[in-house]
């Protein structure tokens, strides 16, 4: 049973206000943790539940979030405070009322998506691990991106998906690709700030339409990594690519990586949900090196 006298003692600690909620509101929506509304009439709190064990994964987020806002760029969640009673772990947040996204909504977020990437750092990679979904990402910095996403990204996955019993050709396929990397990654980009995990999910609109960004999995890329995920399961209009490019053009070679970056994702839900994907990672896989 969670301790919600416990939380709210350390948001009124935190704030420095006393918070004595109501009854707490379950909130749909999340795959992985406990969503819950706190409000105590006045106030209003966004709480993420899980087990204690999570703890890190809620503090990686606290610091994601705090790292987009610091680009000043987009609208993310304050995250309030992190903490656990050796059975649960919680995130507290600013609750943000959604609403419908406006005429002009999409636009927006495209123009602020890259004034996000235009934060950059002097390597790959970021100062703490975190989490794609449920699963580890590591972050290690790196000055080199192709070293980077080999060993970080699409060697970590096809090492996991292997010590879960997939091998055979989506093996042999999955070390084609990390030897064809230096080829497939020869446009020399920038470390920018991503949210790493850019799915329509991850992205509302507040009740004045402008975007919100929430669910981080940040670390320093190529910002074509964000711009593909967008692509993974739709949810971004045309507005939203036109607003981007308006503000920061796309490489004429980015459609190929486009299937490089979401081959790590669509490799992450093989790892989490097993099923159909090793068949989808393994098509992209065989379009990857029809490239070279």
């Amino acid at each position: 049973m969670t301790d919600w006298k416990r939380i709210a003692s350390d948001i009124g600690e935190t704030t420095s206000e006393p918070f004595v909620p109501e009854t707490p509101r379950s909130l749909g929506g999340g795959c992985i943790n406990t969503a819950v509304k706190l409000c105590d009439g006045a106030r209003c709190y966004f709480v993420k539940i899980n087990d204690a064990t999570c703890i890190a994964m809620f503090d990686a987020e606290r610091d994601g979030l705090a790292e987009m806002a610091s680009a000043q760029a987009v609208r993310v969640p304050q995250a309030v405070l992190t903490g656990s009673d050796g059975r649960e772990a919680w995130i507290v947040m600013e609750y943000v009322a959604m609403g419908r996204p406006a005429s002009g909504s999409q636009a927006e977020a495209g123009h602020q998506l890259a004034a996000m990437h235009r934060q950059v750092a002097d390597a790959f990679g970021w100062h703490r691990d975190n989490t794609i979904g449920s699963t580890p990402q590591v972050n290690d910095w790196t000055d080199d991106w192709i070293g980077f996403w080999r060993v970080h990204r699409l060697g970590f996955q096809l090492e996991l998906a292997a010590s879960h019993g997939h091998g055979g050709r989506l093996l042999d396929l999955g070390t084609r690709v990390l030897e064809a990397l230096p080829a497939l990654l020869d446009h020399g980009p920038e470390p920018s700030l991503l949210h790493g995990d850019l799915w329509g999910g991850n992205i509302g609109y507040d009740g004045d339409g402008h975007p919100v960004l929430f669910d981080p999995a940040v670390y320093y890329g190529d910002r074509e990594a964000d711009l593909a995920m967008t692509e993974l399961f739709g949810g971004f209009s045309g507005d939203f690519y036109a607003a981007y490019n308006d503000a920061w053009p796309d490489d004429p070679a980015y459609k190929v990586r486009n299937t490089l970056y979401n081959l790590y994702h669509i490799l992450n839900h093989l790892n989490r949900f097993g099923g159909g994907y090793a068949g989808q990672a393994t098509g992209m896989m065989e379009r990857i090196l029809v490239e070279i």
